[in-house]
């Protein structure tokens, strides 16, 4: 009875490393996705997952998941800090249909996406189109990085914190063919500030670039970026929406600069206001020729 006694207590440590292994193997701060992946494997560069969702649970919080080669990768939720990483010079690709493509609700975590296709198949009548393409709800800090989001019955990106503050920044992205572009709408009191940089609204029937600051401080820097083809180029409103423009271009709009209920823009002299069916609408105020 003993020596059965001390084989099971044996056995028990062995399944117990075992699960350690297993659990530090699930928590690792680097995985990887492939066109060609599982996710029943443990998301290693010579065994990758197949989607973001299959690997984000084996990625421990402020690690990265990188795509190996080209794919279509799913919509995925984010409640921790991470980066994902579609890779250069490759289509990484996310594609829903009525759902967002990417939600994050990591509350004070820093998450990046970077050089990411998001399809909300919007132009697709036989599809139930995707809702946002990058809907943030909470985070204290979300880089998006070299994306092109089209498609989307919503907003290509919606940043809507209910609480706290949240900094959002957005570069050398594409928010082309969806409801709206960046719509930037804080609710509960929460405090967003956005900084967008070289990047392009385009095509989208509300408008390109939206401040609403009814419910909360909304805060949009907006610089070296273009908004052509939308109802409106740029629309801000509330009391709490501000929006600063510089060296920016908005053509070819319905209204190319829209201010309305409280909302102010202030604007240095370096912008382009041309072709639109109304130049601007509402109050501006100059900052200087910088």
């Amino acid at each position: 009875m003993r020596r059965f006694m001390v084989s099971a207590t044996g056995l028990a440590a062995t399944v117990a490393l075992c699960l350690m292994a297993g659990g530090a193997h699930a928590q690792a701060s680097r995985t990887w996705v492939s066109g060609v992946g599982d996710d029943a494997n443990p998301c290693s560069r010579t065994a990758p997952c197949k989607t973001w969702a299959g690997a984000i649970s084996k990625t421990a919080a402020g690690g990265e998941i990188d795509a190996l080669d080209p794919g279509g990768f799913g919509g995925l939720t984010i409640t921790k800090s991470i980066t994902i990483d579609g890779g250069g010079g490759q289509v990484a690709s996310t594609l829903v249909q009525g759902t967002p493509g990417i939600t994050i609700g990591a509350g004070a975590a820093v998450v990046t996406i970077r050089n990411l296709r998001i399809n909300g198949l919007l132009q697709d009548t036989a599809s139930s189109p995707g809702t946002n393409g990058i809907s943030v709800a909470s985070a204290a800090v979300v880089h998006i990085q070299n994306c092109y989001v089209f498609g989307f019955s919503q907003a290509a990106v919606s940043i809507t914190p209910g609480t706290g503050a949240t900094q959002v920044f957005v570069d050398d992205s594409y928010l082309s063919d969806n409801t709206s572009g960046l719509s930037l709408a804080p609710t509960g009191g929460a405090l967003v500030q956005v900084l967008v940089r070289n990047t392009r609204a385009n095509g989208n029937p509300s408008d390109g670039f939206v401040v609403n600051g009814a419910g909360g401080t909304a805060g949009l820097m907006l610089e070296k970026s273009k908004s052509d083809g939308n109802g409106a180029g740029l629309a801000v409103s509330g009391a709490n929406g501000v929006a600063i423009i510089s060296d920016s271009e908005f053509v070819l709009n319905g209204t190319g600069i829209s201010v309305t209920g409280g909302g102010s823009v202030f604007t240095y002299q370096n912008n382009v206001v041309s072709a639109n069916g109304l130049q601007i609408s509402g109050p501006l105020s100059p900052l200087g020729l910088n």
